[in-house]
């Protein structure tokens, strides 16, 4: 997911009076992962925008909640703006998701974040942590991973989990996997498999519009657009001298300012972009995986599992087939 798209599912949510309304709920805190709640909240949104120029069915209000509200800074030093928590949040939601990443363990030891969800769940539909979000729920002994139909649900913790297994991508692909089955639900399987199909082709969308094409960019401008530039182009033999170049920096410059505007660093970002573009080949197309590997600038198959299993934790001819069961549902 870019930045752009995320930002987008943070800030548009198309809302119509007369139709029924689910309350979705992402918990965040500080060093939180953006990844996993940014794919939840571009589920309900593309859900959003597909309903509301129907003629009927549900819309999703997706709140974005923290400890005490206003700025929460993610592991990848973007800020995202949250509601504080309060009483009104007691009458609970239809689906409550925990973020993951680098600050769950500290979340898990905030007395407040675990009241607060022992309040909640016994009105909430289903509650749900994203990879390392886990933890808190596991602090405040909330049962996850089904829905709580029940007012008096268990309230033994599960199990608890290695730190690499809740790092594992498939949680995030089972938070989608949630998202979608309430679509399904609500608005019918063909609206959910249209949702996911979406998804799959926004991930290789532009990170952000250029701003003008003359010599007056700023410098987060000249950066923008270089991350364009690196966007469209991934699949090419290209380095990060060379979007320098393309940016008219120098090089030390340009690492400066790429990370302080985009929030990770130019080659963490291409290689992102050419994931994106490898993971909707694995998806839509038949191609081996040496073959997707040389066309998106990976190397080989080779290189490209070895990546694959860093970042995502399983192979790339696994997640071809939990993606195309996920379209498939």
């Amino acid at each position: 997911m870019t930045c752009a798209s995320l930002e987008s599912a943070m800030l548009r949510w198309v809302h119509a009076p007369s139709k029924g309304m689910r309350r979705i709920a992402i918990l965040m805190f500080n060093d939180c992962s953006l990844q996993g709640a940014g794919v939840v909240a571009e589920v309900f949104q593309a859900a959003n925008e597909m309903a509301s120029s129907g003629s009927g069915g549900w819309l999703y209000d997706v709140s974005f909640l923290s400890a005490d509200g206003g700025m929460v800074t993610s592991s990848s030093a973007l800020r995202v703006w949250t509601d504080g928590l309060d009483a009104r949040h007691y009458g609970g939601f239809d689906a409550l998701y925990v973020a993951g990443g680098k600050g769950a363990l500290a979340a898990a030891n905030d007395e407040r974040l675990i009241a607060w969800l022992r309040r909640v769940r016994r009105n909430t539909g289903m509650i749900r942590p994203i990879a390392e979000g886990r933890a808190l729920l596991e602090a405040a002994f909330v049962p996850d991973n089904h829905e709580l139909g029940d007012a008096h649900a268990q309230s033994a913790p599960t199990p608890a989990r290695q730190p690499e297994q809740t790092a594992d991508a498939g949680d995030r692909l089972e938070s989608m996997r949630s998202a979608l089955a309430m679509i399904k639900r609500d608005l019918g399987g063909a609206t959910a498999r249209t949702v996911a199909e979406r998804l799959l082709a926004d991930s290789c969308s532009n990170l952000a519009p250029l701003l003008g094409e003359d010599g007056g960019l700023s410098p987060g401008d000249k950066v923008r657009a270089a991350a364009r530039w690196l966007q469209e182009n991934c699949q090419q033999a290209i380095s990060i001298a060379d979007a320098a170049q393309f940016a008219a920096m120098s090089e030390r410059n340009f690492l400066r300012r790429f990370k302080m505007e985009m929030g990770i660093t130019p080659s963490s970002f291409l290689l992102h972009e050419r994931l994106a573009v490898t993971c909707s080949l694995l998806t839509e197309s038949e191609l081996p995986v040496d073959k997707i590997a040389r066309r998106t600038g990976m190397g080989n198959g080779d290189r490209l599992a070895k990546v694959f299993r860093k970042r995502m934790r399983i192979s790339p001819t696994e997640f071809r087939i939990q993606s195309r069961r996920l379209v498939g549902e």
